[in-house]
């Protein structure tokens, strides 16, 4: 991960990203030097564990969080800051197909207030993170795809959902750009700083109760009794159940769980800030975009108008270097910025995505779950299964909850298919031209 040398000085903040250096409510969390009992532990402070921490806590639960780094150290740290409301792959009619109605609707009703939760949490608990409920608009790059976002607001339309089918001149008028043949927004999306919501969650979690501790990894788990034994270098905490909410960075704690998702490495630019008059034409709702391409082409603007976006790699040497160029590049040629801003601040990081690209909690026994909930759509979907994974933690049913509730099911041939979508890539660009030659 690579990001502007202006942050390498900064006191208490590793180099991680954009968000980390304009974050303004950062607080030093000590390490875990003694022994807890808890009726909950969660592993891993980013938006999952934080959201159920403030809730399970708001239950009354004692909660302990256990972060190895530091708050918002990984995806939660290292994403766009994008507040979408919906699922990556699947529409509504999907999800009763996948899962059927009971189980489908459920499902479908937890996502589609998703963003309205962060933002009420954001008013709340008076979190300051530059948040806007501004919308998320989703452009068709192709006829074919027009069709398909058509059918997708229609369908969150009918359950209630402030979901609006766009022709080109509208997404022309919203986004600025030019190309599109028509698209769809969610009004109750947005944007946020997602370092800022992050620690604002955290700050929340400990004024209901909860204790969370930095620099703190967990060496084991071990089951013990009616509950479990955490270690970590400097401390214990036992717990009635726990939760590991590490998203990709499950690292040692349980190889079976590393092979249930692909790890998704995404990289994150910002621009310096653009000129008043293109950002009069640009997005002048302050709405995110991400459109249909299967090479996702995505943007928004942060506070201080620095133009953000991001994408994936193709694998081989220098992408580091090369890949935040090509980004950068990419987003002059598909906004028309002849005069692009330089490039200010560039980051990556790993997503987990399941094979399916739905929520997942998965059952390791006896209290143990690990709660995957990201696939593109990290800051609505984990924040939301906060609520959910409170509820297990307080006692209800698996069957009762929302998100599938499973044993592992490790992807075959695991090692060589989490690579799969950076090898993709290339067949993923290449067909996105097909669809740009076959419209012109």
């Amino acid at each position: 991960m690579h990001i502007a040398s202006s942050l390498a000085n900064l006191p208490d903040h590793p180099p991680i990203s954009l968000w980390h250096a304009t974050s303004r409510n950062r607080k030093t969390r000590p390490p875990l030097e003694t022994d807890f009992d808890a009726d909950l532990a969660i592993i891993g402070g980013g938006f999952s564990g934080l959201s159920t921490a403030l809730h399970a806590a708001e239950k009354g639960l004692s909660v302990v969080v256990l972060e190895a780094e530091i708050v918002a150290w990984g995806a939660t740290g290292r994403n766009a800051g994008f507040v979408v409301p919906n699922f990556a792959k699947m529409d509504p009619d999907d999800i009763i197909a996948h899962l059927g109605p009971q189980g489908g609707e459920r499902l479908i009703q937890m996502a589609a207030g998703s963003a309205d939760l962060v933002f009420d949490l954001i008013r709340r608990h008076g979190i300051d993170c530059d948040a806007l409920q501004s919308g998320w608009i989703q452009p068709a790059h192709s006829p074919a795809a027009f069709e398909k976002v058509k059918s997708r607001a229609e369908q969150w339309a009918s359950r209630g959902r402030p979901a609006v089918i766009l022709d080109w001149q509208a997404v022309r008028d919203t986004t600025g750009a030019d190309g599109y043949f028509g698209g769809w927004m969610d009004k109750s999306g947005g944007v946020l700083n997602p370092v800022s919501y992050a620690h604002g969650l955290a700050a929340a979690a400990e004024a209901a109760g909860a204790r969370i501790f930095e620099h703190s990894p967990v060496a084991s788990i071990q089951h013990e009794g009616d509950g479990f034994m955490l270690v970590t270098t400097g401390g214990k905490v036992r717990a009635g159940k726990v939760l590991i909410a590490t998203n990709a960075y499950v690292g040692h704690l349980n190889p079976t769980l590393a092979r249930t998702y692909f790890p998704l490495k995404v990289f994150q630019i910002a621009t310096e800030p653009l000129a008043a008059s293109a950002r009069q034409r640009l997005l002048p709702g302050s709405q995110c975009v991400s459109d249909t391409r299967r090479n996702l082409f995505t943007f928004r603007f942060d506070s201080e108008n620095r133009l953000i976006t991001g994408g994936m790699h193709i694998i081989g040497p220098g992408a580091e270097e090369r890949v935040p160029r090509a980004i950068h590049r990419r987003l002059a040629r598909h906004l028309n910025l002849e005069d692009i801003p330089p490039l200010a601040y560039n980051w990556s990081g790993i997503a987990a995505v399941e094979p399916d690209f739905l929520p997942h909690l998965v059952d390791l026994g006896l209290g143990l779950v690990a709660g995957f909930a990201c696939n593109g759509r990290g800051i609505a979907m984990t924040t939301a299964m906060g609520p959910v994974l409170a509820d297990w933690a307080a006692g209800t049913k698996p069957d009762d909850l929302p998100i599938p509730f499973a044993t592992p099911a490790p992807i075959p041939f695991h090692g060589l298919l989490k690579h799969a979508p950076n090898m993709l890539l290339p067949w993923s660009i290449l067909r996105d031209r097909l669809d740009e030659r076959a419209r012109s």
